[in-house]
């Protein structure tokens, strides 16, 4: 029996998207290895980092990536030196 196009567009989305996942959770070549998220957790709180969620304009979340990549950091530790600089406490 042939399946309707309905359900062959549904079937052929299901595969792409399980595509994508995979492709999500495959490390880059050249990249540091991915911790698991109890590990990354322990790390950060032996760092004493707390996780703390903000919401920003997205022209400004587009400025904060763009500095983090071109100095080679991540977004926390941009926005870190950020804050400390505009509350005027200095760096650790």
């Amino acid at each position: 029996m042939a399946m309707k196009p309905a359900d062959l567009a549904r079937q052929k989305g299901s595969k792409i998207m399980g595509q994508m996942k995979q492709e999500r959770g495959a490390p880059r070549p050249g990249a540091a290895p991915v911790l698991e998220r109890r590990e990354q957790r322990k790390l950060d709180q032996a760092a004493g980092l707390v996780p703390f969620a903000v919401k920003l304009d997205q022209r400004l979340v587009i400025q904060l990536t763009a500095l983090a990549a071109s100095r080679g950091q991540s977004m926390t530790e941009v926005v870190d030196e950020l804050l400390r600089r505009g509350l005027g406490i200095p760096p650790d």
